[in-house]
C-alpha cells in the first residue's frame, strides 16, 4: 500500500541462511497454504509480482501448542506438519530443568539493569532458592517478567527472596501460581519515584537516567500524581 520502493521480504533475505518461525501453531490457514508451497517448491512470488523466486532456506519453527491435536481439530494442516517436523526437539518446561532457573534469573536481572541504566543487581542465594522452588506455569516469560519487576521495585544491590515475594504480589505461603499482581503503570510509577529520589529531586538527571525528555517526565509525573521539589 503506497510503497515507494522495492523491499526484500524475510524469505528473500534468508536465502542461503536460516529463518526462524515462532509460534507457528498460530499461523492462519491461508498462511499455512503459502508456507507449505515455499517448503515444497522453495519458490514464492513477491507481493505485486508474478515472477517466482527460488530460495535455499533452512526452516526452524517453534510452538508451545500440540500440533498433532491441532491437526485432529482441523486447525493445522497435516501436510504442513509433516514438512516442518523433520527433526523434532522438545524443550522441557522450566519446572523440569530447575538448574536453569538461577542462571536465567541472573541473566535477566543483569539485562534489566542495563536497559534501565541502573546499578547491577545480584540475586541472593535465598532468592535463587525461592525462584528454583516455584513451578513456573508461564515458563521463561514468567521468570523474566518477575525478575524485571523486582529489579525495578528494589533499591538495594542485592535482590533477596523477600523482594521477589513482594514483587510477585503474593504471600510466601500462597500455593497458587497465578499471574503476578501489579501493572506496568505501577512499575513505571515506582521506577520514576525511585529515580527522582536517587537524583535528589533533580528532574534533569532523572529524565536522563530514564532516557526520556523533561517534558515527557513532567507528563508522566502528572499522570501518576507524583509530586517532587524540582532541583535543576
Amino acid at each position: 500500500t503506497d510503497a515507494k520502493g522495492e523491499r526484500a521480504g524475510r524469505f528473500e533475505r534468508a536465502d542461503k541462511g536460516t529463518i526462524f518461525l515462532d509460534e507457528i501453531g498460530d499461523l492462519s490457514h491461508s498462511s499455512q497454504v503459502k508456507l507449505l508451497r515455499v517448503l515444497q517448491d522453495q519458490t514464492f512470488e513477491k507481493l505485486g509480482d508474478s515472477k517466482s523466486m527460488t530460495v535455499d532456506v533452512r526452516i526452524l519453527s517453534a510452538t508451545n501448542k500440540d500440533l498433532a491435536s491441532l491437526v485432529a481439530a482441523g486447525s493445522f494442516r497435516e501436510d504442513l506438519l509433516y514438512r516442518i517436523n523433520l527433526i523434532h526437539i522438545e524443550v522441557p518446561p522450566l519446572r523440569k530443568r530447575k538448574n536453569d532457573v538461577p542462571v536465567l534469573a541472573d541473566y535477566f536481572a543483569g539485562k534489566a539493569a542495563r536497559i534501565y541504566s541502573m546499578d547491577n543487581r545480584e540475586i541472593s542465594q535465598d532468592g535463587k532458592d525461592w525462584l528454583t522452588n516455584r513451578e513456573w506455569p508461564g515458563n521463561i516469560r514468567e521468570l523474566k517478567n518477575l525478575v524485571e519487576r523486582t529489579v525495578l521495585l528494589t533499591t538495594g544491590e542485592t535482590i533477596k527472596a523477600a523482594d521477589l515475594i513482594m514483587a510477585a504480589g503474593k504471600n510466601v505461603n500462597t500455593e497458587k501460581q497465578n499471574s503476578s499482581k501489579g501493572t506496568l503503570d505501577d512499575m513505571e510509577r515506582s521506577m520514576i519515584v525511585r529515580l527522582i529520589e536517587e537524583c535528589g529531586g533533580n528532574l534533569s538527571k532523572a529524565s536522563e537516567k530514564l532516557g526520556i525528555s523533561r517534558t515527557t517526565l513532567y507528563r508522566k509525573m502528572d499522570k501518576y500524581n507524583i509530586q517532587a521539589d524540582s532541583d535543576e
